[in-house]
């Protein structure tokens, strides 16, 4: 089966809710290599979408597409489409920064502002001349990241004092200070300890009432646990040497975990690979 056929397959069995990221026939390139090819999915709105596979099949590159941050990478290039809502966000006419106000990003490793908790939440807001209380959205982006109780008593202290499950917390507040529509997350809880790990993943069942969320994961059990809808993507080798990524099966999560469509995919969830 090619990969259009079983993208083709895969899109008829996702859930009917209003997409608000689609690629259509999607291939990423660094200079002639082809990283990616032929994605075509849609992320659905106020929904956790994980992205799942081996390592070097494309996950993190396809997330870094979605608010263009691998612009920043020589050579990238994309040909097919990146819609935000019915914005084509790779549109000459549509600025990168803009689609990073509105598509934001978690990493797999904290990285605080070397500044205050406060000013770590207050810094986005000020750079987009928000006019309202900035008191009032601090607390409010803390609350949010459910981190508010926890250090409410030391907002003047710095954001790299506090434990690395704070700090991611505190990553998310700040992400979603700025008021996004959909939160990247790249494997953000890669670094953190099981009860950290617990907390950021009750934090995104509570945050897909506001937001919609993609989220990269090599856990399977993570996966299963917050997801909604998820991709499982696989490699193949190239002829010179490399990987190339393509996505075998997008379903919604249990029906990915419970009955797969592709046997790589029963494969990979039943531990057999990756």
């Amino acid at each position: 089966m090619s990969y259009q056929q079983v993208t083709n397959h895969n899109q008829q069995n996702v859930e009917q809710t209003e997409a608000v990221l689609r690629t259509e026939n999607l291939d990423i390139f660094y200079g002639s290599f082809k990283a990616v090819e032929g994605v075509a999915l849609n992320i659905p709105k106020n929904r956790v979408t994980a992205f799942i596979g081996p390592s070097g099949c494309g996950k993190s590159t396809l997330l870094r597409c979605f608010n263009r941050l691998n612009d920043l990478i020589n050579g990238f290039h994309i040909e097919g489409n990146v819609y935000y809502h019915d914005q084509d966000i790779y549109d000459k006419d549509v600025d990168p920064v803009e689609v990073r106000r509105r598509i934001g990003m978690v990493f797999q490793k904290p990285n605080p502002f070397p500044k205050s908790i406060y000013d770590n939440i207050a810094y986005g807001a000020r750079v987009n001349g928000h006019k309202g209380d900035l008191d009032e959205l601090v607390e409010s982006s803390l609350r949010k990241a459910a981190l508010w109780d926890e250090v409410k008593d030391k907002l003047k202290a710095n954001g790299l004092s506090i434990s690395g499950g704070q700090q991611q917390r505190l990553c998310i507040a700040r992400a979603i200070a700025i008021n996004p529509d959909v939160v990247l997350m790249d494997e953000p809880c890669a670094s953190l300890d099981p009860i950290s790990t617990l907390k950021v993943e009750e934090l995104m069942h509570e945050l897909k009432e506001q937001y919609s969320i993609v989220i990269v994961t090599h856990n399977m059990q993570q996966a299963t646990r917050v997801a909604d809808m998820t991709a499982f993507f696989n490699a193949q080798a190239t002829e010179t040497g490399g990987k190339k990524g393509y996505l075998v099966e997008y379903n919604r999560t249990e029906m990915i975990f419970q009955n797969p469509q592709e046997q790589a995919t029963k494969d990979y969830v039943s531990g057999r690979f990756g």
